[in-house]
């Protein structure tokens, strides 16, 4: 397939199928071979690996992707795709499950395959990114990697450093390691969104980037941080908690971060020394 145009093949089908991109689910069908291509490489497959596709649409990816991995799992919420996507593509290494991935259950996915590690590809919706992202990073078992394409602005916030870090980013940093592995052009896709995207990699850590013993209360802190866009530490910790300023700079100093910084200047690393002396400070602080 990668051998024709994938444009002509996508109009083709949408018409003989009598589909069209729905606004609402912010459907774009990729129809670049060359993406395809980098988007299989960027996930390194092989005949031992169990893939979890969202979003396949037509299937132009997860024709190459049930080539080169040993069992592909596609989720797709549009009915209709699904009902294609098993039709046109009928291989014993492929299932489509026709759900909303959120609300997914990784462990209940790979059951029936009696594997434990998996890959995710996907082509996301934009509207969708954070919420998969963190649905794959905080599921049981979490996914070995994920090679997503995403919009390339959120592909920048997800891989920046302190400095320009954002709520995003230390969510994703936290789990794993990304890095954007390519530039995709607005006209690789049928219809071109108004914005470029990004070919997306995240390796994920098989523990978290720091030891925390609490991660629900460890993100309340860094939410926290970021409540008050572009303020210093001390205001916006103050502000996010519900503490003193004198609460706040108590607390920043004993982790040694000068609390005239910004949360977007601190590190993964300086998170987890910040919530160690949160957590130290004892239920009459951090849990009011």
């Amino acid at each position: 397939m990668l051998g024709e145009s994938l444009l002509t093949r996508t109009k083709h089908l949408l018409k003989a199928y009598g589909l069209r991109a729905r606004k609402g689910l912010a459907q774009h069908f990729l129809v670049d071979g060359g993406v395809v291509k980098k988007i299989i490489d960027a996930a390194g497959l092989t005949r031992s690996d169990t893939v979890v596709e969202v979003g396949p649409g037509l299937g132009v990816l997860t024709e190459e992707l049930v080539k080169t991995a040993g069992y592909v799992i596609a989720i797709e919420l549009d009915r209709k795709l699904a009902a294609l996507l098993s039709e046109r593509i009928a291989v014993k290494n492929l299932s489509v499950v026709n759900d909303d991935v959120l609300r997914t259950d990784a462990q209940a996915l790979l059951m029936p395959l009696g594997v434990s590690e998996y890959k995710v590809v996907a082509n996301l919706p934009y509207y969708i990114t954070a919420p998969v992202i963190r649905h794959f990073l905080e599921s049981s078992p979490k996914p070995r990697l994920m090679v997503l394409t995403v919009q390339r602005e959120v592909a920048r916030q997800i891989t920046a450093a302190p400095g320009n870090m954002s709520l995003l980013a230390v969510s994703v940093q936290f789990y794993g390691a990304p890095r954007v592995m390519a530039k995709v052009p607005a006209r690789a896709f049928f219809p071109a969104p108004e914005v470029d995207s990004a070919v997306l990699r995240i390796d994920v850590y098989q523990q978290p980037k720091v030891a925390v013993d609490d991660i629900d209360v460890f993100f309340k802190l860094v939410k926290a941080g970021f409540s008050a866009n572009r303020k210093q530490l001390i205001n916006s910790l103050s502000h996010g908690l519900g503490w003193e300023k004198s609460e706040a700079a108590a607390l920043l100093g004993k982790a040694g971060i000068e609390p005239q910084r910004r949360a977007e200047t601190l590190s993964v690393e300086e998170w987890g020394k910040l919530y160690a002396v949160y957590r130290h400070a004892g239920d009459a602080t951090w849990s009011r």
